[in-house]
């Protein structure tokens, strides 16, 4: 019984630390004070499921788990697309995000308080802070973003460049769709958080339930030394 609860505990604790390995950067147009400098391009969302704990630390393409972002609005006429307006979704894993020729890179200061998520004043740098570059190389698309934020509370999202496009007649540089800069508070605007990964199941790990059953196992344990030491004592 006693090797059974301390094996229970064991594998309970490595349960608990496995679903805690994940952080999720994520953001929306809702997050910023947004001017269109070229293009209306005024609603996004990003959101990037990394496979690393919430820690200080480097973060240069880091091993994502997925990605799924939009970005859609109104265009310039004479855009190297041609298109009036369009609205992209993209939804992909790791693997595709870098192979396509996508980046992402940031860092948590040291001195980052983790409980509540990390806020763009708690990223080091002292310019670009968080640079997200959604780039697609050679499928001809004009409006993947690149999107970065600076320590002094402005940043842009603008489409990023495709020059390397297998079609001359396809290719798109920084800007020519789309510009839009922004303003925000970086003490209050959280873009990088823990997140707990469902499991193949379906459901979220209960935090509670593990707390309790840890703790059934510890009790369990202690209480078979108590009634050990007592029957020798019993016998002595």
């Amino acid at each position: 019984m006693r090797n059974l609860s301390l094996a229970l505990l064991l594998c309970i604790s490595y349960v608990s630390s496995a679903y805690a390995q994940t952080m999720a950067f994520t953001t929306t147009n809702a997050d910023y004070q947004l001017t269109n400098v070229f293009s209306d391009v005024d609603v996004f969302s990003i959101t990037v499921v990394i496979d690393a704990p919430l820690a200080p630390g480097v973060y240069v393409n880091p091993d994502i788990i997925s990605v799924s972002y939009a970005v859609s609005g109104s265009l310039t006429p004479g855009t190297p697309s041609g298109f009036p307006s369009f609205a992209l979704q993209r939804d992909m894993d790791g693997a595709e995000f870098y192979a396509q020729g996508s980046s992402l890179s940031f860092e948590i200061s040291q001195f980052a308080v983790l409980s509540d998520g990390i806020q763009v004043a708690e990223l080091v740098g002292n310019d670009v802070v968080l640079t997200y570059n959604a780039r697609e190389i050679g499928n001809g698309r004009f409006h993947p973003a690149l999107f970065e934020l600076r320590a002094d509370g402005t940043g842009q999202i603008q489409n990023s460049d495709n020059i390397v496009s297998e079609n001359p007649f396809q290719q798109v540089n920084f800007g020519d769709e789309y510009i839009n800069s922004l303003m925000f508070d970086p003490g209050n605007t959280t873009v990088i958080t823990g997140v707990t990964p469902r499991s193949s199941g379906g459901g979220s790990v209960s935090y509670l339930f593990l707390s309790l059953l840890s703790a059934f196992a510890l009790a369990t344990f202690s209480t078979r030394i108590v009634r050990k030491r007592q029957s020798l004592s019993a016998v002595s």
